[in-house]
C-alpha cells in the first residue's frame, strides 16, 4: 500500500480530561469518547495512520485509526514520525522470534501476541514451515502484504495463511474470508509435538488458527498430577488438549469430551500418532449434559480437567459467565475420586482471577467437596502479557486437590 509521510498524516487530539498519562505510560488504546471528533476525523479511513496529540497539541504517538470502533486509536509506535515500512515490520517480528527461539526448541508456538508484541490486534501462530495470521484490526488488514513479506523474510516459512474468524474483525468492519497469502495450504492436518504427545492442527478448517498453544504449561502441570494407572477426564477437550498430555504423563486411560465431532476426530488421530489410541476414548455432546450423565453413572476419575470456551467474553456477559463456571465446578467435582485432582480453566478476560476462583470455589462447595487449591496457571510465555492491558492476561487455570 502507499505509505504516507508523517507530515501528511491526520492528527487526532485527546480531550482535556482524557487519560494522556495512561497512554504515555504504555496503555495501547484510545477510546472514541476520549478523542475530539469532528467531520474530518469521522471521515478518516479505517486503518489509516495518524499522529496522536494531547490536549495541548503535543505529538504523542503514531496510531492506527478506526472511526467505527470503540477503540478508535491503537498505538503503533511511540515515535510519531515512524514509518510502517518493511524495516519496521521486520524489526518487530525479529524481536518476537528471538524470544520464542530462546524458549522453544521446535518452531511450534505463538509468534505474535497482539499488543504485547507491538502488533495491536494481530495474532500469528507458527506451525513449523507454516504461519497462520489473524489480522483482527483494520490497520493490519491494510498492511497485510507488508506483514506477509516480512514474516517470510524473518522466519523463512513458505506458507502463510490468513484466518478471518476472529470476533473482533466484525467489530472492526472486516470480512470473514480466509485466504492463502503465500505457498500452498496444507491438505491435511499438521502434526504438532507438545509435552510428549502429538497434536493435529487443522490450519484451514479448525477453530481459530488450528490449535491452542496457550495451555501448553497447564497441560504439562496436569500431566504431573497423573499416577500410573490413573483414569482422567478432559472436558471441552478440542483436539486432545489435556487428555493427550496426561496420557503422555502416564495415565492408563483418558476420556475426552467435546461438542465438535471434527475436533474429537482430530483428537483421536493425535492419540494414534502419539501411540495412545488404545487408551483413549471420546464422547461427543454438550459438556453440561455429559458431566451430568457421568455423575448419574457414578463415574470417577483421578484427574478431571474442564477447559471451556469464554463464558464471559464481555462485561455484559460477566454474571451469566460466572454462573456457568460455578455450574461446571459443581458438576465436575463429584467425578473426582477422594484425593484426586480437579483443574478448572477460564479464557474470559472479563472474569478476572479473583472472580473466577470464587465461582469455582462456590461450585466445589455446592457439590459437597472439600478442596485444597494447589496451583494457579496462566498462558505460556509465547503469550506475553502487556502489563498495562489486563485483557492480555485472559487465561487462568486453577488446580485443586479434593
Amino acid at each position: 500500500m502507499t505509505q504516507t509521510s508523517s507530515s501528511d498524516r491526520p492528527r487526532i487530539r485527546l480531550k482535556p480530561k482524557a487519560n494522556a498519562r495512561g497512554v504515555r505510560h504504555g496503555f495501547p488504546w484510545v477510546y472514541a469518547n476520549d478523542i475530539v471528533t469532528d467531520r474530518r476525523t469521522r471521515k478518516i479511513e479505517a486503518g489509516a495512520l495518524a499522529v496522536l496529540e494531547d490536549d495541548k497539541r503535543q505529538s504523542m504517538a503514531l496510531v492506527a485509526v478506526n472511526p467505527a470502533s470503540k477503540i478508535m486509536c491503537r498505538i503503533l509506535d511511540r515515535d510519531p514520525a515512524a514509518e510502517l515500512n518493511a524495516n519496521w515490520f521486520e524489526a518487530r517480528l525479529q524481536r518476537a522470534l528471538e524470544m520464542r527461539e530462546r524458549l522453544f526448541d521446535k518452531p511450534y508456538y505463538r509468534l505474535v501476541h497482539a499488543e504485547a508484541d507491538g502488533f495491536p490486534g494481530v495474532i500469528i501462530d507458527r506451525f513449523g514451515d507454516a504461519c497462520v495470521v489473524q489480522p483482527n484490526a483494520a490497520w493490519a488488514e491494510l498492511h497485510l502484504e507488508l506483514l506477509t513479506e516480512a514474516l517470510i523474510k524473518v522466519t523463512g516459512v513458505s506458507t502463510v495463511l490468513k484466518n478471518a474468524s476472529g470476533r473482533t474483525r466484525g467489530l472492526e468492519g472486516l470480512d470473514d474470508v480466509n485466504l492463502t497469502l503465500r505457498g500452498d495450504a496444507p491438505d491435511a492436518p499438521l502434526p504438532v509435538p507438545m509435552n510428549g504427545a502429538t497434536y493435529l492442527a487443522d490450519l484451514t478448517g479448525g477453530q481459530k488458527t488450528g490449535l491452542f498453544y496457550d495451555q501448553r504449561p497447564n497441560h504439562a502441570f496436569a500431566a504431573r498430577l497423573v499416577q500410573p494407572g490413573a483414569r482422567v477426564l478432559d472436558v471441552f477437550s478440542h483436539v486432545g488438549g489435556f487428555g493427550l498430555a496426561m496420557l503422555a504423563g502416564g495415565a492408563a486411560e483418558a476420556l475426552s469430551v467435546d461438542g465438535s465431532a471434527a475436533a474429537l476426530e482430530l483428537a483421536t488421530k493425535g492419540a494414534d500418532a502419539s501411540g495412545f489410541v488404545d487408551r483413549f476414548e471420546t464422547r461427543q455432546g454438550d459438556a453440561f449434559d455429559v458431566l451430568t450423565k457421568l455423575g448419574e453413572e457414578g463415574a470417577e476419575f483421578d484427574v478431571v480437567i474442564c477447559d471451556p470456551p469464554a463464558f464471559a467474553p464481555s462485561k455484559q456477559a460477566l454474571d451469566a459467565g460466572l454462573r456457568a463456571y460455578e455450574r461446571i465446578a459443581r458438576l465436575a467435582a463429584p467425578l473426582v475420586k477422594p484425593g484426586g485432582y480437579l483443574g478448572l480453566c477460564s479464557c474470559s478476560h472479563a472474569a478476572d482471577l479473583g472472580r473466577f476462583r470464587d465461582a469455582s470455589a462456590r461450585g466445589i462447595g455446592r457439590a459437597g467437596r472439600q478442596a485444597q487449591m494447589i496451583h494457579t496457571g496462566f498462558a505460556g510465555p509465547d503469550h506475553p502479557q502487556l502489563p498495562q492491558l489486563a485483557e492480555s492476561g485472559y487465561l487462568k487455570a486453577v488446580f485443586y486437590r479434593l
